[in-house]
């Protein structure tokens, strides 16, 4: 801490070295990485900012089931699925923090594995379908624009506040997912696809932990390729899709906190071999839970399904989620080793 400057207060005291080691890593293990699968939405709190250098790994387990791919973020609701299409999947990935030009830089990477089962129609008849194996990784690189400066410290850390902050990400998918162009529902898809768009966290209230409230609105726009060879050698167009993002998260406790959440998308009407689909106008709301297990581990557990769903041609999807994330960096695991050599 620089000379002259005073310790944080927190709720009139003055921050212990072992708070302020439990709460960096707290905000490790909270802020990094998530799914950005069960209805192509980003968790809540993925976007607060944490030490320059730290690092996650999480591991994901989703439970979806709908009238579209719920892997596919385009979810094409095409004529050629009958009934539910159901996925098991699980999703591990890496992200670490950066610091470029006094700015934080993030960069994350996901990779889907799992099942994924329903009914599809062939010549005017059903038949069932499973796909089982890896889908496409999707890597994200994002920057802060907007907010406090890149923190490299314990003490930056415990200054932090994100009052209005904005970010920028670019997310791209890799089609390198297990894909068979005699089905019709894959893990992979067989095309790029991605987005961009900016992340916005809005501080309500004091920061203080057990205290937090934020209002968190991520507006996106997603891009696909063709996929030139779907399903017997079709090609499927998308149109870009926008999507609305939204979380009021609040701190129950300390280590305990919720949030409610709703997406919207529009747009994105897709066509196979020219024969056009209806787009999408679709809103999902849903709740998640979060809980700091330890210095190191969070869980989160969530559900969102969609409301606007009542049109035959409409998009009906819900999905469980739960996740472990880890996370660490060398300057508090150094803490804990010394705390633990007293």
């Amino acid at each position: 801490m620089k000379s002259g400057t005073k310790p944080r207060r927190e709720g009139g005291r003055i921050p212990s070295i072992s708070h302020s080691r439990r709460l960096a890593t707290a905000m490790l293990a909270l802020t990094i990485l998530g799914p950005m699968f069960a209805l192509a939405q980003v968790p809540p709190r993925f976007y607060w900012q944490s030490l320059s250098g730290a690092n996650a790994v999480p591991v994901i387990f989703q439970s979806l089931s709908g009238n579209a791919n719920p892997m596919d973020p385009a979810y094409v609701i095409s004529p050629d699925v009958s009934g539910s299409v159901d996925a098991n999947v699980a999703i591990v990935g890496y992200a670490k923090m950066l610091p470029l030009f006094d700015r934080t830089l993030t960069l994350a990477v996901l990779e889907p594995m799992g099942r994924i089962s329903g009914d599809a129609i062939v010549d005017g008849r059903s038949f069932s379908q499973d796909a089982t194996g890896f889908g496409d990784p999707m890597i994200e690189l994002g920057i802060n624009l907007i907010g406090p400066k890149a923190m490299k410290s314990i003490p930056d850390l415990l200054r932090y506040e994100p009052k209005l902050s904005l970010n920028a990400i670019v997310d791209i998918a890799f089609p390198i997912g297990e894909y068979d162009n005699d089905q019709v529902l894959n893990l992979g898809q067989n095309r790029w696809y991605g987005r961009v768009g900016a992340p916005i966290v809005w501080q309500i209230g004091p920061w203080v932990p057990g205290r937090r409230t934020t209002l968190e609105v991520l507006p996106s726009v997603w891009f696909f390729s063709d996929n030139n060879d779907y399903s017997g050698g079709r090609t499927l167009s998308t149109d870009p899709m926008f999507q609305l993002e939204a979380h009021l998260t609040r701190d129950f406790t300390e280590h305990f906190w919720g949030s409610l959440d709703s997406t919207w998308m529009a747009g994105g009407e897709s066509s196979i071999d020219g024969a056009g689909l209806d787009s999408l106008n679709n809103l999902g709301v849903g709740l998640t839970l979060g809980y700091q297990i330890n210095d190191n581990i969070s869980l989160t557990a969530g559900y969102m399904a969609t409301v606007n769903d009542s049109d035959p041609g409409d998009l009906q999807m819900d999905g469980f989620r739960i996740s472990f994330t880890y996370g660490w960096h060398k300057i508090v695991e150094g803490q804990k080793r010394l705390k633990a050599a007293e």
